[in-house]
């Protein structure tokens, strides 16, 4: 089959290329094997193309965690619901960059008729983490503040719609720009953002609540936010930390811990990709309940924001590595 793959092993976009002799994944007896249809990029997948991503054991070196295409052949104890010929999307611990991928039923969704291909690849990783961030993680309760950082990321849009049908009291967003928060505000349902490059986000935050802060905020900048998050948080607030893309380490100024003790805060990390099966099964089954009826029709959106055909996937790690989109890149496969 071809995949795409990456010269000298890791590099820049351009070490990126189609490799026209790579072996069809074999699937196990729990799995299917997808012909790829169409598959989102992430900003793992920069990373992991650079060499600086932990792959879990069990992961193709191939990137991609996420698809949408059709099941060519299945294993010997599939799930049930599953058949030759289904349209499906779903998560994979890797290879997704590529003609065809196996994967485990467990991981797979039915692809509705009102979801084009390139929606549906763009839901699986984005989905799943947002749901896990504000509810398996954050415990968000209806009624609560919420404040998502990256705001038109693919993940911080879902999670500000997903905040928005669990009854949130206020969504705040960081952006980088006037017209991403404008978008999160007008186009997605965001009450209100803050430009992190023109203003100092956490005292706007602490200005908006009354003082009274975020009941949860969601992070994936690391370091430079850890103490902003602890003085934007409320009491009894909930930080989860999904990355850390602006560093791990906290600088040689002294970091004042007090609001841990005096406001109760929890700061708690998480991750999916290196979750074991059964943990990403249930939030598969979350997808289903929770998102996937108002995706169908329509009250959630999948924000796609450009389509590359797939031998145009190093323009496309460009263009995230850019930082202008709002929502999905997607590749498609012709």
């Amino acid at each position: 089959m071809r995949a795409v793959d990456i010269r000298h092993g890791t590099g820049a976009a351009d070490a990126l290329f189609i490799n026209d002799d790579v072996p069809t994944p074999e699937p196990g007896e729990s799995e299917a094997l997808v012909k790829i249809k169409a598959f989102g990029l992430n900003r793992m997948d920069l990373l992991q193309r650079e060499g600086r991503y932990p792959v879990p054991a069990q992961a193709s070196k191939i990137l991609g965690v996420e698809f949408s295409g059709t099941i060519e052949r299945l294993g010997s104890r599939p799930e049930r619901e599953f058949k030759v010929g289904d349209e499906v999307f779903g998560l994979a611990y890797g290879g997704a960059y590529a003609e065809y991928v196996a994967v485990s039923t467990h991981m797979l969704i039915h692809k509705p008729a009102e979801l084009s291909w390139e929606q549906a690849a763009g839901i699986p990783e984005t989905w799943i983490t947002a749901l896990q961030a504000l509810h398996q993680v954050g415990g968000f309760q209806a009624g609560q503040s919420v404040l998502w950082h990256a705001g038109a990321s693919s993940v911080s849009l879902a999670g500000i719609q997903l905040s928005r049908a669990a009854s949130a009291s206020a969504i705040y967003v960081t952006a980088s720009s006037a017209e991403k928060i404008r978008f999160c505000v007008d186009e997605v349902g965001a009450t209100v953002g803050f430009n992190y490059k023109t203003e100092d986000w956490s005292a706007a935050v602490r200005h908006a609540t009354h003082h009274h802060g975020v009941d949860l905020i969601i992070d994936f900048v690391g370091a430079p936010y850890f103490a902003p998050n602890l003085a934007a948080a409320a009491r009894d607030g909930h930080i989860v930390a999904l990355g850390a893309l602006g560093g791990t380490t906290l600088g040689p100024a002294e970091v004042d811990i007090g609001a841990f003790i005096a406001k109760r805060v929890r700061y708690e990390g998480t991750t999916l990709r290196s979750r074991d099966l059964a943990y990403q099964t249930a939030l598969r089954d979350l997808l289903v309940e929770k998102a996937l009826p108002k995706l169908r029709d329509g009250s959630f959106r999948v924000f796609v924001d450009k389509v590359f055909p797939w031998q145009e996937v190093a323009q496309a790690h460009r263009f995230m590595e850019g930082n202008t989109s709002k929502g999905k890149i997607i590749c498609t496969i012709g």
